[in-house]
């Protein structure tokens, strides 16, 4: 089982990326535009960087949404090797077989 602490911090950055998600599309669209002046740019890109680190998409994480483990993480079914193995062992997800020989 992964911290407290860290699943609970990516939690956060999910609700702030969520949250600031049109602000931030509509300041990439302002700066990333060539048609406009470069003072009116540049001055979406400061807006830009004064929005929160934690609201880029880019800092969000995945992570096992069983046990919160970071790594070996399969994006299709949102949980980890380990978790996917067990309930797999279980008999719980359909159409898989654990394999031993």
């Amino acid at each position: 089982m992964a911290k407290k602490a860290m699943v609970e911090r990516e939690l956060k950055r999910q609700k702030l990326v969520k949250k600031y998600a049109a602000r931030r599309a509509a300041l990439k669209e302002i700066a990333n535009d060539q048609e406009r002046p470069i003072e009116e740019r540049f001055k979406a890109r400061l807006k830009l960087a004064k929005l929160p680190r934690n609201s880029s998409p880019t800092r969000l994480h995945n992570r096992c949404q069983l046990t919160g483990r970071p790594h070996g993480y399969y994006r299709k079914l949102k949980i980890s090797r380990i978790a996917l193995r067990e309930l797999g062992a279980m008999g719980q997800i359909p159409g898989l077989v654990k394999s031993s020989w």
